[in-house]
């Protein structure tokens, strides 16, 4: 399927509110993703994603037929971190298993690379979404690690792996 990854526009709101208004995708990210999701919340997010644009992260909306159908994030980390970025995305129910992300995170990884002086990048997702786990390993991430016991999501405990992709 054909995506596009598209600085934030305001426009995207609506979209926004439309697709990440799903459990199945606020299950498994943090509680900052709240559920119901809103229109309010999806202005709120793609106003601070078009605020903070360049500031140590790359924001990008992910447009299938000219609708922001998801979003993709890489955040540089600071002190003694800040040669490391942190990944996060999300992607509307619809296009699940479609391959538009992992080549998202592959386009987006070469960008940061490129674009910041860091050496890795990292992502944690939840040990249980294998969805996630095979998209940054189709992406070229390595599982480093699966941290026991780490997330507290909907008064249960996961644990999460860590992936890493160096430059």
């Amino acid at each position: 399927m054909d995506f596009e990854l598209h600085k934030w526009q305001k426009e995207f709101a609506g979209d926004v509110a439309n697709y990440a208004d799903n459990s199945k995708i606020a299950q498994n990210l943090r509680n900052v993703f709240p559920y119901p999701y809103t229109l309010a919340d999806a202005e709120w997010y793609v106003n601070d994603c078009i605020e903070k644009e360049g500031k140590y992260q790359i924001c990008r909306a992910i447009v299938v037929n000219g609708e922001a159908v998801g979003s993709i994030g890489i955040f540089v980390q600071t002190d003694v971190h800040s040669k490391c970025a942190e990944l996060g995305y999300w992607l509307g129910e619809p296009f699940w298993n479609s391959g538009i992300m992992t080549r998202a995170v592959k386009q987006l990884c070469t960008e940061a690379f490129s674009e910041f002086d860091i050496l890795r990048i990292y992502a944690e997702p939840f040990a249980h979404n294998s969805g996630s786990c095979r998209v940054l390993e189709k992406a070229g991430f390595r599982l480093e690690g699966r941290l026991k016991s780490n997330i507290y999501k909907n008064g249960k405990i996961y644990d999460s792996c860590i992936y890493g992709l160096l430059k």
